[in-house]
């Protein structure tokens, strides 16, 4: 029975069992009804000896006792075979309908005992990282399901406090570190303005603006990478296609300084969400494949029905294994993490990811055939 549901497997067991003690029942019948009946012989020939005889056997019996017995033998025998045949008849005949109506009973009464499962199935499937607030909370007598459902209600609420603790802690730690990184930066800006500032001084300056400005994106990474996971709490209709128009108008100065030409197609779609977290996902892919490319290169943005939006690009070659890990945060290409690449913070896949998933949708990618990357978001129907 493998491959089978545990409704269907209950059921089969049950209709076997119900099968094999109906069978028992039926043979132990027989035996009894078959040792009930008397024995032909002994029975013809004690009523001869007794001249308990009617119609045609009185005249055998008084001329010919031995045949009376064996004609009144054969009669009881023939009356003998009828009974049992009649009774494995009937008796099966019940066995088999009683039978169906047993699987039938049992399948039902499995689909009830099995239903706490159900709701625990469908209650895991609901359950995001971001949205952990359904619980079972089922009701009826404590025995095992009941207590494996409230086990279960049990750890959704340690998961749910460790995960907006989690949360709430990266927020405000992002919070409290963009003060003094503002301050710094004006304090860096300010000593570079005198002009008195040695070259060597200047270049440390510019080099210290660079990695003030580098952490600064990476806190405003965070800051929205907690917000999307913690779900939205509202939604409105979004046009995803003019929020990809005016990303790509934004960055048309970063893809004509690298080389890159942007090509768009850009059919309306209208999704539920977030505008300010939509707009986040469409930047941060774009520039991605902004920065992530060659001079002279291309890149390749279309929204449509399903996939809700697809950016390409050319460049480099991406390694089929290297994919998955692009979308944990502070990976990047070539196994650099935490460290090294000016360009972004590391979370721009991660953050995509998130947004995507804000929206009950999910981000994929895959390499292209040439190099560069192909990323596809696909967002639940408004």
């Amino acid at each position: 029975m493998t491959g089978l549901s545990v409704r269907t497997k209950l059921t089969a067991w049950y209709g076997a069992l119900f099968l094999l003690a109906g069978l028992a029942l039926v043979v132990i019948d027989y035996l009894l009804v078959q040792s009930s009946l008397p024995d032909p012989v002994r029975v013809a020939s004690t009523t001869i000896d007794s001249a308990d005889v009617t119609f045609g056997v009185a005249a055998q019996a008084i001329a010919s006792p031995g045949a009376a017995v064996q004609l009144l033998s054969g009669s009881l025998d023939e009356y003998r075979s009828s009974t049992l045949s009649t009774l494995v008849v009937g008796s099966a005949i019940a066995l088999v309908a009683t039978a169906a109506l047993a699987v039938l009973f049992g399948w039902l009464m499995a689909g009830r005992a099995l239903r706490p499962l159900h709701d625990i199935t469908a209650t895991a499937r609901r359950l995001e990282a971001g949205k952990l607030d359904r619980r079972i909370n089922l009701d009826g007598p404590p025995d095992e399901l009941k207590e494996l459902a409230d086990t279960f209600d049990g750890m959704l609420d340690r998961l749910a406090e460790s995960f907006d603790s989690q949360k709430r802690f990266v927020a405000n730690a992002s919070h409290e570190l963009r003060t003094p990184l503002a301050v710094q930066r004006t304090l860096i800006e300010v000593a570079m303005a005198d002009p008195d500032v040695p070259a060597e001084l200047k270049k440390l300056g510019t080099h210290l603006l660079h990695t003030n400005e580098r952490s600064e994106r990476m806190i405003e990474g965070l800051l929205v990478l907690a917000r999307s996971d913690r779900g939205l709490h509202a939604r409105t209709p979004v046009r995803l296609d003019e929020i990809a128009a005016s990303v790509v108008r934004a960055t048309a100065a970063q893809a004509e300084a690298a080389g890159v030409t942007v090509e768009t197609r850009l059919r309306p779609r209208t999704v539920a969400g977030d505008p300010v977290l939509l707009e986040r996902l469409v930047t941060n892919l774009l520039v991605n494949a902004i920065t992530y490319n060659a001079s002279g290169g291309w890149v390749y943005v279309e929204v449509r029905g399903d996939p809700a939006l697809e950016v390409r690009n050319s460049g480099p070659v991406v390694p089929p294994e290297a994919v998955p890990t692009l979308f944990e945060p502070f990976r990047r290409l070539g196994g650099a993490e935490r460290t090294g690449d000016p360009r972004n913070a590391g979370l721009g896949l991660s953050i995509v990811r998130s947004v995507a998933q804000a929206h009950g949708g999910r981000a994929e990618a895959q390499p292209g055939r040439r190099g560069g990357l192909a990323v596809t978001v696909r967002l639940a129907p408004s």
